[in-house]
């Protein structure tokens, strides 16, 4: 059976929330909502790799204490700047 569209956001918004680990549902969790909609067919395929990773190799990648994988540096990056400003805003 294919995924449809809207499965497949819903499913990625639901991984992106219970991700194993508080740190990275509080990260991934309102990236995936405030962004998932918007993303092209090859963001929505790279999110969808990224979501598979292991959290903890995300986190310290997310955190800039580790190199990400080159396939992900620029969605690492976005990811990280998206925490921090909601950081910094205070939600």
């Amino acid at each position: 059976m294919v995924e449809t569209a809207e499965a497949r956001l819903k499913r990625m918004a639901m991984r992106s929330w219970r991700r194993g680990t508080k740190e990275m549902d509080l990260v991934l969790g309102p990236y995936a909502e405030a962004h998932l909609a918007g993303m092209t067919e090859d963001r929505l395929a790279l999110y969808d790799l990224l979501l598979a990773e292991n959290d903890q190799d995300l986190l310290p990648w997310v955190l800039g204490q580790q190199e990400a994988p080159p396939q992900y540096m620029v969605l690492i990056a976005e990811i990280g700047a998206f925490a921090r400003a909601r950081l910094q805003a205070g939600r």
